[in-house]
């Protein structure tokens, strides 16, 4: 006879997965923004906007993951109600990440030359950054609420 073993939630699996994905549009992001731009700086421009769109369509489906109608926000405020703040402050950086990508994308509408460069290399460097401190939020308020560590790292 087999140990008992814990039941994981399966919707724990869907999260694993999109935040390896969200975590490769990262990447790829970052790649695009390390990526040589001297003489090129339009071939360097259109990278970074490919990598941002993707970026963007993970985000958006990160936001209905978790804030939809059976998304995991529903879920932690019927379980974990004292988390419930955690949930508003999540909720609260999702609405600023997507005016960053709003305005890393529309920052992108004009042709850039080389000078325009480091400035967005900079903002989307910093966006990242902020990106970054956001999964983590969200893996320990899974975390605190049922014990679970949903990763996504792979």
């Amino acid at each position: 006879m087999e140990p008992d073993q814990p039941q994981i939630d399966p919707g724990f699996e869907s999260l694993r997965a999109h935040r390896a994905e969200l975590l490769e549009s990262m990447r790829a992001l970052e790649q695009a923004l390390a990526a040589p731009a001297s003489g090129r700086p339009s071939a360097w421009a259109e990278r970074v906007d490919v990598a941002l769109v993707e970026l963007q369509a993970d985000f958006r489906e990160h936001v209905v993951l978790t804030e939809g109608p059976a998304g995991l926000y529903q879920a932690l405020r019927a379980t974990a109600p004292h988390l419930a703040s955690s949930v508003t402050r999540l909720t609260d950086e999702h609405t600023q990440i997507r005016d960053s990508i709003d305005r890393l994308l529309a920052s992108r509408a004009e042709p850039v030359d080389i000078d325009d460069v480091d400035p967005i290399r900079e903002s989307a460097t910093t966006f990242l950054g902020r990106l970054s401190r956001h999964r983590q939020r969200g893996a320990d308020l899974v975390y605190d609420a049922y014990q679970t560590d949903i990763g996504g790292e792979t």
